[in-house]
């Protein structure tokens, strides 16, 4: 059969993926989906967790068959009734990134961002990320302004534009050259944020072969990535300046080596961590309800992962 994988830079797994020709050989027709690409039809707005002017291409209606994200977007399917399933998650990233604001500010705590604007990639794992920290400090999302921004958020930082910026490597790198900056919320301080894989329930039930040959190519291809780190960030940064977008080398070899490869089962305390984030984006009006994560594992998927992974050593 034909299988649509959705990618981006973002999940840095698929990404290098789509460039080694691994899949491929596994399976035939594999149609690569660039997310950057797909129609732009439900992005939620970040005050009312509703379809907003921008557009979701996570979840672009037939765009792909399994993907790989950060921590939000499954739970994002699962309020708005799409039955998917778990596949495997990574090992926690919280180097990845941080909550920060320059030290100029004087905002030295999440306590501090009542009626402040912070800058986050709304939808991704940023949206958690801020969500826990403000529940830490008895905030909730309406006292702040969440500003939707790429990967430029840096410089609206150090502009001013922003008072606090969710950044993430290696684009935080160059904001903290040139400022000094002060850390509000280290992620590991709130979760654990694993890269993370899922797909369509119907696919995984029906097509296990499908699924073996994916997380197979996926072991070997982080395999790789952990053996050669600067031909991997080679992949990222001749994307950027394909898109005229600047890249440095030695930045994303640097945020490649401080990211961990390999797809593991998801876990009892990853499961836990989706509840307790899938209760509170509802509890905020950032989802149209809340889910039971559970009800998206499929036990026998663990036992894949397990396998392809000792294959992979």
């Amino acid at each position: 059969m034909s299988i649509r994988v959705g990618y981006f830079p973002h999940n840095n797994s698929l990404f290098v993926l789509r460039h080694r020709g691994i899949l491929e050989r596994l399976l035939p027709e594999v149609e690569w989906v660039d997310l950057r690409g797909l129609p732009q039809a439900e992005r939620v707005d970040p005050k009312t967790g509703l379809p907003g002017e921008h557009s979701d291409w996570l979840f672009a209606k037939g765009g792909y068959d399994i993907i790989g994200t950060g921590f939000t977007p499954p739970l994002t399917a699962l309020a708005n009734q799409r039955d998917i399933v778990y596949l495997g998650i990574s090992s926690p990233r919280v180097e990845n990134g941080r909550l920060v604001a320059t030290a100029a500010s004087g905002i030295t705590s999440a306590a501090d961002l009542k009626g402040k604007r912070v800058g986050i990639a709304h939808g991704s794992w940023q949206t958690t990320l801020l969500l826990f920290a403000l529940d830490q400090v008895g905030l909730t999302w309406a006292d702040v302004e969440p500003v939707d921004v790429d990967v430029r958020g840096g410089g609206a930082l150090l502009t001013g534009d922003l008072d606090a910026w969710v950044g993430t490597y290696p684009g935080l790198r160059e904001t903290e050259a040139a400022t000094e900056l002060t850390t509000l919320v280290d992620t590991a301080s709130v979760f654990s944020h694993p890269s993370l894989w899922f797909t369509r329930r119907d696919l995984a039930e029906h097509n296990r072969p499908v699924i073996e040959a994916v997380f197979a190519a996926l072991q070997e291809s982080d395999a790789w990535i952990i053996a050669n780190p600067r031909a991997a960030a080679q992949y990222f940064v001749d994307d950027a300046l394909s898109r005229g977008v600047p890249a440095d080398l030695d930045a994303w070899e640097a945020a490649l080596r401080g990211r961990p490869f390999g797809v593991h089962p998801v876990s009892a305390e990853f499961l836990d961590e989706q509840q307790r984030a899938a209760d509170l984006l509802a509890a905020n009006g950032l989802l149209p309800r809340t889910v039971d994560v559970r009800s998206a594992v499929l036990p026998w998927i663990g036992e894949v992962v397990t396998e392809t992974a000792a294959a992979a050593v």
